[in-house]
């Protein structure tokens, strides 16, 4: 049966407009979501001046399936995140790494006639989370992308519980790589410009608060084994290689169209790493969704509906620096 969503997108002027997107079926393992929460995400505003549906960070309920779905029904709540689809044979794919598949189908990248601003997406069963039982959908929305991103950090990293592990910001995904961290047992220090949002970092869970504006030294209680950055710009490097314990991992979520500059002999004399990544794999991602459920990790958000109006005041409060800290569109009942 044909099929038809709405969709929000971008446009050349950066205006956002409602278009409609068509499919004539549900193929192969295709699964029609109709989406109840989005999460709003910085990357969604550096494609607004882009013709193609914004969104990546969906939440909704599954309404029809195609006839190769094998796990998911009517009714059964699911989310998504950047990554739709790859190759399955390449040895990224084959080794839990399909995130960086030569053939892989990210957002921006692919499947530009859909996001997760809109009602309805249609997806691959396969690039498809279920959604854990206690964890609400305007939860699990910005947990698709903010929560995969700094878990993934976590991971690849390969963090331990005894670890200390520094966090450049308490935005979007700081504020969620507080929470991840604290709970797998880390000693937590926050690095802010300000002290303005040192109670709230405490209560997320960090044990140590740095305010760094105009610092020429930064002072901690013991060196840092990992350090995730996840403000909008690279830091002043050599402040933080200089807190780096021996062997310390660096784990750089900034998007900067820049080169990373880093001093060179503290890298090589401590032995540090310098460890790229974007999201979660889907297993790795499957176990951040039961990790936030079993330690009830959730986004601080605002709400906005899912509307033209909406996702417009939704982009241009994240733009204003106002968003505290992950915005999250509501579906009309």
């Amino acid at each position: 049966m044909p099929i038809e969503f709405t969709v929000f997108k971008g446009s050349k002027d950066g205006s956002i407009r409602q278009d409609t997107t068509r499919r004539n079926d549900l193929q192969r393992d295709d699964v029609l979501v109709r989406i109840t929460h989005s999460g709003v995400c910085f990357t969604d505003v550096h494609y607004k001046t882009s013709d193609m549906a914004l969104g990546h960070e969906g939440a909704g309920v599954v309404e029809a399936t195609g006839p190769d779905v094998r796990h998911l029904k009517k009714g059964d709540r699911v989310g998504w995140g950047y990554e739709h689809d790859c190759c399955g044979q390449c040895r990224e794919c084959l080794t839990g790494w399909e995130t960086l598949c030569a053939e892989r189908k990210m957002y921006a990248m692919a499947d530009l006639d859909q996001g997760s601003f809109g009602s309805h997406a249609v997806w691959r069963e396969a690039f498809l989370f279920s959604i854990p039982e206690n964890v609400d959908n305007e939860d699990a929305g910005p947990l698709m992308c903010g929560g995969s991103t700094v878990w993934n950090a976590l991971h690849v990293a390969q963090v331990r519980p005894t670890a200390r592990v520094g966090i450049i910001g308490v935005g979007g995904l700081g504020h969620l790589a507080i929470q991840f961290a604290a709970k797998m047992g880390c000693q937590v220090t926050v690095f802010s410009g300000t002290d303005s949002k040192k109670d709230e970092a405490i209560k997320l869970g960090a044990t140590e608060f740095i305010a760094t504006k105009g610092a020429k030294e930064l002072k901690v209680k013991k060196p840092l084994d990992n350090l995730i950055v996840t403000t909008s710009s690279q830091p002043d490097w050599q402040l933080y290689l200089n807190v780096m314990a021996p062997n310390g991992v660096i784990s750089p979520l900034s998007v900067d169209a820049g080169d990373l500059k880093i001093p060179y002999m503290p890298l090589l004399l401590n032995g540090l790493r310098v460890q790229g990544g974007i999201v979660s794999a889907r297993q790795v991602h499957r176990d951040m969704l039961e990790f936030a459920a079993v330690h009830g990790i959730k986004p601080v958000k605002m709400t906005f509906p899912m509307t033209l109006e909406g996702v417009k005041e939704s982009l241009k409060t994240l733009e204003d620096g106002k968003m505290r800290y992950r915005g999250v569109l509501v579906a009309e009942k």
